[in-house]
C-alpha cells in the first residue's frame, strides 16, 4: 500500500491537488482512500490530504502516521508534525525554489526533491496557482500514476484554464524527470 501525505495552506490548492491524484488513481483502476484535515479552515493555515493507494481494498481507517511519500506546498511546513510522518525511504516533494543541497543540510536523513511550481505555473500562465505543476513533479517521483493518466484526470476536471494546467503538470513531471537522470548521472 502507497501512503501520501499533501500538506500546504489554505488556498493553496493542495486539497484539490489530493481529490485530483485520488481520482487519478481509481480511474487507472487502483483502490484508493482519500481525506483531508483542514486545521483551521481558513485561508493560510495548514491542511493536509491523505491519500492510500493498493491493489487490494484499502480497509485501514486511521491517519497516515508513515508516510511513503509527501507532498508539500510550502516549504515552512517541513517542520514537526510532518516530518514526524516521514522515514528515512519518505519521498518528499517540496515547492521551493532552493537547491536539494539546502534541504540535504537542513533536514539530513531525508530525501527531498525541491520543485520551483511557481516559476513553472507563471510560465504556463497560472500566476501563482500550484497544484498542477506539483501534481506533475509528485507523479513522476513516486513513478505513478503515469502522465497521461494524470492529464485526463486534469483535462476531465479543469474548469477553466485547462491548457494551462495540462502544461503546468507536463512541465513539473519533466522537471522532475531532469532532476532524477543528474543524481543517477552523478
Amino acid at each position: 500500500m502507497l501512503e501520501i501525505i499533501i500538506q500546504g495552506r489554505g488556498g493553496q490548492g493542495a486539497q484539490t491537488a489530493g481529490n485530483l491524484l485520488a481520482a487519478t488513481f481509481f480511474a487507472e483502476g487502483r483502490h484508493v482512500q482519500s481525506f483531508a484535515s483542514y486545521g483551521g479552515a481558513r485561508r493560510g493555515t495548514p491542511v493536509s490530504s491523505y491519500i492510500r493507494v493498493d491493489d487490494r481494498p484499502v480497509r485501514v481507517r486511521c491517519d497516515i502516521e508513515r508516510a511513503d511519500a509527501i507532498l508539500c506546498f510550502d516549504a515552512t511546513l517541513l517542520e514537526g508534525r510532518l516530518l514526524a510522518a516521514a522515514h528515512e525511504r519518505t519521498l518528499i516533494v517540496v515547492n521551493s525554489g532552493r537547491p536539494a543541497d539546502d534541504f540535504a543540510r537542513a533536514l539530513p536523513g531525508h530525501r527531498v526533491i525541491p520543485v520551483d511550481a511557481i516559476a513553472i505555473s507563471r510560465r504556463a500562465g497560472l500566476g501563482r496557482i500550484v497544484n498542477s505543476a506539483l501534481l506533475g513533479a509528485f507523479a513522476r517521483a513516486i513513478g505513478m500514476p503515469p502522465l497521461a493518466a494524470l492529464e485526463r484526470t486534469l483535462a476531465e476536471r479543469s474548469p477553466k484554464l485547462t491548457a494551462e494546467n495540462l502544461a503546468a503538470c507536463g512541465d513539473g513531471y519533466r522537471t522532475v524527470d531532469a532532476l532524477l537522470a543528474e543524481e543517477v548521472a552523478a
